[in-house]
């Protein structure tokens, strides 16, 4: 759970970067596009790259979800008879409550967003559209109901990461003591940053300031 998660969260860190490129223009965000694809040339031909990092991901969030349930069956085994209270410190908040429905949420936005943007069959633009037009026409104004449910989606990556975060600090055994407050604070902040960084272009291109 925690090296799959690491990677998907390196993998976040770049995709949000990489994404900020469009407040440089067309050109500059193109290009980032055209680099994905091109990495390791002339070593490694068109794409071979890219698709290495992909099956990466892929394997990782299966191992992910794999991961999750089968933690999610240890647990009700250990634990067969539920509590007859619970106290704050066993309900972690509202993203431990959503965690699984979170997930799916998650795994349903991924799947769309690589159909819009990635592949283009629900987008616009369509695959002849270059990156930066596919980006354009997806949160245009008029399709106010994608970039909703792209706020929704990046909200429960968040919610999802804060939680997956600080429970990697705890089962490490670094959040304890006078470090508790100020490492669930770092773990809400990247959090944090990470959905700001990814709203921040869907929402410059409904409101025009990406264009």
């Amino acid at each position: 759970m925690a090296v799959t998660g690491a990677v998907l969260v390196l993998f976040l860190v770049g995709h949000m970067v990489g994404n900020l490129k469009a407040f440089l223009g067309a050109d500059s965000f193109n290009e980032y596009a055209t680099f994905l694809r091109t990495m390791g040339a002339p070593l490694l031909t068109y794409r071979v790259a890219l698709t290495v990092v992909e099956v990466v991901l892929a394997v990782a969030i299966v191992l992910h979800m794999w991961a999750a349930i089968t933690l999610a069956r240890r647990a009700g085994r250990a634990r067969p008879v539920k509590y007859a209270a619970r106290r704050k410190s066993q309900a972690n908040g509202y993203a431990v409550h959503t965690m699984r429905y979170g997930g799916v949420i998650v795994l349903l936005f991924v799947v769309y967003h690589l159909l819009d943007l990635t592949i283009g069959v629900v987008n616009p633009a369509g695959w002849g559209g270059t990156p930066y037009e596919r980006l354009v026409a997806s949160f245009a104004p008029e399709r106010w109901w994608v970039t909703a449910f792209y706020v929704v989606g990046v909200v429960m990556v968040g919610l999802h990461l804060r939680h997956g975060l600080w429970s990697a600090l705890q089962t490490l055994g670094l959040a304890s003591g006078r470090s508790h407050r100020p490492l669930k604070a770092a773990a809400a902040a990247v959090s944090a940053v990470l959905v700001l960084g990814f709203l921040v272009v869907p929402v410059a291109v409904m409101i025009g300031v990406i264009k």
